[in-house]
C-alpha cells in the first residue's frame, strides 16, 4: 500500500469556497454561559474562532495529503443551537484545488476549542461528560468559480 498526494499543477486557479458545520450539545446552563461570556476559562467564542482559523491555515500539517493552499479567507460563525451551539465555517481561495478540508478542519478544532473550555461546566461527578457531544460535521457547500484573472 502508498499513499501520495494528488496532482494539480494542471488544474487551473479558481476561486473556491467551502462551508463546513458541526454541532456541540451541552446543557442549558452552559450554552448560556457561553453566549453571555461568563465561561470560567474566558471567552468561548472568540477563542473557538481563533483556534478554527489557525486549523485552516495549518490543515496540511494535520492532515498528510493536503496541499498547502493559500487560504484568501476565512469566517467563523459561533451559533446557538436548540441543544448547545452550531460552528461554521466559511474559507475562501484562488487555487487548483478546493478548501473544504480546511473548513472541516476549522469546525472540528473550533468545537473541541469549545468542549476544553467548557469542561468544568459539564463534567459529571465520575469524570465523564454525558450531555456534551460533537455531532454533525460536514460540508454544507462547495463552489467553484471563475479562473484567476477571469
Amino acid at each position: 500500500m502508498h499513499a501520495h498526494m494528488v496532482e494539480v499543477g494542471h488544474k487551473p486557479a479558481l476561486r473556491r469556497v467551502a462551508v463546513a458545520s458541526g454541532r456541540i450539545a451541552l446543557q442549558p446552563q452552559t450554552r448560556t454561559a457561553v453566549l453571555e461570556g461568563t465561561v470560567p476559562k474566558g471567552d468561548v467564542r472568540t477563542t473557538a474562532a481563533v483556534a478554527a482559523t489557525m486549523a485552516v491555515k495549518n490543515t496540511p500539517q494535520l492532515i498528510p495529503l493536503c496541499h498547502p493552499i493559500p487560504i484568501s479567507g476565512t469566517q467563523v460563525e459561533l451559533q446557538p443551537d436548540p441543544k448547545g451551539l452550531l460552528v461554521r465555517v466559511t474559507v475562501s481561495a484562488t487555487y487548483t484545488t478546493g478548501v473544504e478540508m480546511e473548513a472541516l478542519s476549522g469546525v472540528c478544532a473550533a468545537l473541541l476549542t469549545v468542549w476544553d473550555m467548557v469542561k468544568p461546566l459539564e463534567k459529571a461527578a465520575d469524570g465523564t461528560y454525558p450531555h456534551c457531544r460533537i455531532t454533525d460535521v460536514r460540508v454544507e457547500r462547495k463552489d467553484k468559480g471563475e479562473p484567476a484573472g477571469g
